[in-house]
């Protein structure tokens, strides 16, 4: 069962954290408002898929076969029928909507049959909502989980040490528990709903070397992309059934992916290297909780340092140069620059990289506006609010949006920048949650400016 990590792009931005079973799949927190109304988004606008079908058959085999602990699967497991998934406990009215979209996505792009339920019925799948505290206390450091064979955390508890919570046991699925913070915000609530309950359908693994799929412990895709929907898809075909051993998958997988996505047949594979363990726990350790500032720079530059050795020019490349970026940020902003520029480079460079290319793009503008400089603030975050909003990152849409109305202001168009302004305050309600929330994202973008700074 996979671990998650905990990277902390933005201020409370939902991700997933180490747990102390390494392989357990988890997923690392109101409103009284005077602010506008929480706005949400409508109608799915996934990435297409653009790969080659050869790749994504590789892709589908190292997801499908091992656990993230590098832990080899013996056989491939799934639901066999109809699936019901059902939400308990005390879960926020957004999380059901939320959970009626994505099953609507599974139904259409997967081809998945899965149905909700109400929560007295029997079903397959249980998503229980409950405290971050009662997380907590059931599996240390975890912000979100799932698990097979329960259906409740008192079960899960119970049965905590048991062979039936063992994933590489498991050779058909039959019972399922996600269990999801009720006190988080919406988007976090989203972000574990997504991953979750793709993992508890289909692959159980995760790869650094994937740009494209929430199945990648960078966090950086939080909802299903095109891929992901492929992946369970081809999971869920006729040609497949739990119990099969690798080498039958593998046997399989090339023309069920020809069959389903004829247009990948006509794509040129891209080789892509496995990602070593020692770059995976520089990155953990750079970026992970309880790290000291001394050791977090120096694992990322070993992050930098393997990334270099492997000759990589790709997303985890630039994530190495991302991280160190983070760590230097308040230390040395000069260096910071610089390596969020790389990372810039070297994700331009990628495939389907546009999502991290925004996080990129973020941490620049928000020194060019300390700079005074909010024209170039402003021809970094363009591209990249429509990125934001495609991929359904409300936290990252408004933070963009609120580098570009201080920006504004800067630039003497007040009206202007409040009218942007007011608009990123509905998204950053579902990014961020609860009005203190919401405002402290806001005074943190305003204590950028130099013009707010001599006026304070």
């Amino acid at each position: 069962m996979p671990r998650r990590l905990l990277i902390p792009f933005f201020l409370m931005l939902g991700a997933c954290m180490p747990v102390a079973n390494p392989d357990t799949p988890t997923r690392a927190a109101s409103m009284d408002t005077t602010l506008p109304v929480m706005k949400t988004f409508s109608v799915p606008r996934p990435t297409p898929v653009r790969r080659s079908n050869a790749d994504t058959a590789r892709d589908f085999m190292d997801l499908t076969f091992k656990l993230e602990s590098g832990r080899p699967l013996p056989s491939f497991s799934r639901f066999e029928g109809p699936i019901a998934v059902r939400v308990t406990g005390d879960a926020p009215a957004q999380l059901d909507r939320d959970l009626k979209r994505l099953v609507h996505r599974l139904r259409s792009e997967a081809a998945v049959d899965i149905q909700q339920v109400a929560p007295n019925q029997d079903a397959r799948i249980t998503i229980h909502a409950v405290s971050s505290g009662e997380i907590r206390r059931a599996l240390p450091m975890a912000a979100c989980f799932v698990v097979p064979n329960v259906s409740s955390l008192a079960e899960y508890k119970r049965l905590r040490r048991s062979a039936l919570l063992n994933w590489a046991q498991v050779k058909r699925r039959e019972k399922i528990a996600i269990f999801i913070p009720n006190d988080s915000t919406p988007q976090e609530m989203r972000d574990c709903l997504h991953e979750e309950l793709a993992q508890s359908l289909g692959p159980l693994n995760d790869l650094y070397r994937l740009s494209d799929s929430v199945f990648n412990d960078d966090n950086v895709h939080t909802v299903l992309t095109g891929f992901d929907m492929l992946v369970l898809r081809a999971t869920y075909d006729r040609e497949l059934h739990s119990g099969m051993s690798r080498a039958e998958v593998a046997r399989r997988i090339p023309g069920i992916l020809a069959r389903i996505n004829p247009q990948g047949q006509g794509i040129a594979p891209h080789p892509t290297s496995d990602t070593p363990r020692v770059w995976i726990e520089a990155i953990q350790t750079a970026l992970g909780p309880g790290t000291k500032h001394a050791q977090r720079r120096r694992s990322a530059l070993e992050a930098l340092k393997v990334a270099s050795a492997m000759g990589w020019n790709d997303h985890r490349r630039a994530f190495s140069h991302y991280a160190m970026g983070r760590i230097l940020l308040h230390s040395d902003p000069d260096q910071a620059r610089a390596e969020f520029e790389a990372a810039k480079r070297f994700y331009e460079y990628s495939p389907s990289a546009e999502l991290h290319q925004a996080y990129a793009a973020s941490q620049l503008a928000s020194l060019e506006l300390a700079r005074n400089n909010p024209e170039r603030a402003m021809l970094l975050i363009g591209p990249h609010i429509d990125t934001a909003a495609r991929h359904e990152n409300a936290a990252l849409l408004s933070t963009l949006m609120m580098l570009r109305a201080e920006s504004l202001d800067l630039m003497g168009r007040v009206s202007e920048a409040r009218e942007v302004r007011m608009d990123s305050l509905g998204w950053a309600r579902y990014g961020f949650g609860a009005d203190w929330a919401v405002r402290a994202k806001l005074r943190e973008i305003s204590s950028l400016s130099p013009l707010k700074g001599r006026r304070g």
